[in-house]
């Protein structure tokens, strides 16, 4: 294992207490963790149920928090963590926001932009593509939102 990889447990640990907090919110259970020179600037948890938000998702808010904190919509030099691999909108706002990585543990067969479904994050037909990682701490990703789901259909 090497430092790299050390960083990117660690923040997608951050990522995996926000999904937590959604979680004990009635929420979907997806973290986001935003870091740009090492630092975490923003994290944020799904909040579309409490919200009554449709666009309320943990890297929607993620990205919105630490825009606004860096004083730039461009997030050249930022990176986000995430739990799953992001929808369309959100890896949609991530080229938009010229997002520079995106690390994201589980996939999402039936919804992912980020190389499941769809890549919108690294299509060559829009004007930037997001550095993508998959997998870090994808089985931990992956138990949290199975077991909130399993419980659902009960």
């Amino acid at each position: 294992m090497s430092l790299n990889d050390d960083i990117s447990f660690s923040f997608m640990r951050l990522a995996l207490e926000e999904a937590k907090r959604a979680l004990q919110e009635g929420e979907v259970p997806v973290g986001a963790v935003l870091v740009a020179g090492g630092k975490v600037i923003a994290s944020a948890h799904n909040r579309r149920e409490n919200e009554n938000d449709p666009t309320a998702h943990a890297e929607i808010l993620a990205l919105r928090e630490g825009a606004k904190k860096l004083g730039s919509w461009r997030l050249a030099d930022a990176t986000l963590y995430v739990t799953k691999e992001p929808c369309p909108m959100c890896a949609g706002a991530m080229v938009n926001a010229r997002l520079g990585g995106l690390v994201y543990g589980c996939p999402d067969a039936k919804g992912g932009a980020a190389g499941s479904l769809f890549n919108i994050a690294r299509d060559d037909r829009l004007n930037h593509r997001v550095e993508v990682e998959s997998g870090v701490l994808g089985r931990e990703c992956a138990e949290l939102l199975r077991d909130f789901f399993e419980k659902k259909r009960l």
